[in-house]
């Protein structure tokens, strides 16, 4: 059973499941590709124990030629590389009130990486996915108790979204080979959704004939308004600005200080949907818009800046994105049960002096 949503202080649980995950530092907003070691990171249950050696893939269900493949034929075959915002749906999780308690995300659960891997849809091709075919389920080697159930982490995608060219069997990361906590050997990923459906420790490929109903696919990841409704599931990335945070901070609160005069603010954004094209600054309230860098390509976030005349006193920042297919970021959070997919438009408070 999980906990129900609170109003008071983190939980010993909660302090617990942040001690074991991390989030990207705002200050590496910088970046254009997040280094693996500030890349955001989300383990579910324990980072399993595989040997490269002895991997296998196994690719099954609803298909023509079931598929064994080990690292070594992966790594054989040709590969591609892509630039890929992936964003946790839980984000911004503890920012709610009443709090959902799980992960308690503020902002930072997010980066953008360059992943090298196989398209998924040609090894699926390869096996031949038979009439039928609904669903394509993706399991990985990380086990455990969730919701009272006990299961491998496992999620599914509709057969037109895992034969999109750009979902990567993925087994490298900004040049390297994958890392034990990025799912090493080979992971999925899935460009423009929230970095749940990008499994981790792949180890099975199953085409199935009727709708997945394991606990990752039904039992989490759903827009809920409480326990009882059966909600929506949670797909694309919502779309989202956020800012690295001027200035230097004080040690405990993270309030930003600055000097008076021109201040550069500089962020990224992004989204799941469509293209990002429009970002705003609020300073106080007052909104104006920013200056956009070029897109790092379809499925990675966007540079934005803006140059603010700083003058002393007490400030609050803020900035909200719009896409191409006119998404645009709420200024209040949208609450749900799981706490998913909060874009409310991050506040920054400043002392100018």
């Amino acid at each position: 059973m999980t906990s129900p949503p609170t109003t008071g202080p983190l939980t010993f649980d909660e302090l617990g499941l942040a001690t074991r995950n991390r989030g990207m530092p705002l200050e590496a907003l910088r970046y254009d590709r997040t280094p693996t070691g500030l890349h955001y990171l989300l383990i579910h249950f324990d980072i399993p124990e595989l040997d490269p050696d002895a991997y296998r893939l196994e690719v099954g269900g609803n298909v023509e030629r079931p598929l064994s493949l080990s690292l070594d034929d992966l790594l054989a075959r040709p590969a591609r590389t892509l630039p890929v915002t992936m964003e946790c749906a839980g984000n911004g999780r503890a920012l709610l009130s009443p709090r959902p308690v799980s992960q308690p995300w503020l902002t930072e659960a997010v980066g953008t990486a360059e992943w090298t891997g196989v398209p998924l849809a040609e090894v699926l091709s390869e096996a031949g996915p038979r009439p039928g075919t609904l669903e394509v389920v993706f399991t990985g080697a990380d086990h455990g108790v969730q919701g009272g159930v006990e299961h491998d982490y496992a999620r599914s995608l509709p057969v037109e979204e895992a034969m999109r060219p750009e979902v990567l069997l993925a087994h490298g990361m900004n040049g390297r080979p994958l890392e034990p906590q990025h799912g090493a050997p080979v992971r999925l990923v899935v460009p423009g959704w929230y970095g749940m459906a990008s499994v981790k420790w792949l180890t099975r490929i199953e085409a199935v004939t009727a709708p997945f109903d394991g606990y990752q696919q039904v039992g989490t990841y759903r827009y809920r308004r409480d326990e009882e409704d059966p909600g929506e599931p949670v797909t694309r990335i919502r779309v989202r600005a956020l800012m690295a945070p001027p200035g230097f901070p004080d040690f405990l609160t993270r309030r930003r200080i600055v000097d008076a005069g021109p201040v550069l603010l500089r962020g990224r954004a992004w989204g799941g949907e469509a293209e990002v094209v429009r970002v705003e600054v609020g300073v106080d309230g007052a909104w104006e818009e920013a200056e956009l860098g070029p897109p790092l390509g379809p499925f990675a976030w966007r540079a934005w800046s803006y140059r603010w005349e700083a003058e002393p006193g007490e400030h609050v920042l803020a900035c909200r994105a719009a896409d191409a297919a006119g998404n645009a970021q709420p200024l209040e959070p949208p609450w749900n049960h799981g706490g998913f997919g909060n874009n409310a438009v991050q506040r920054v408070p400043v002392t100018v002096r």
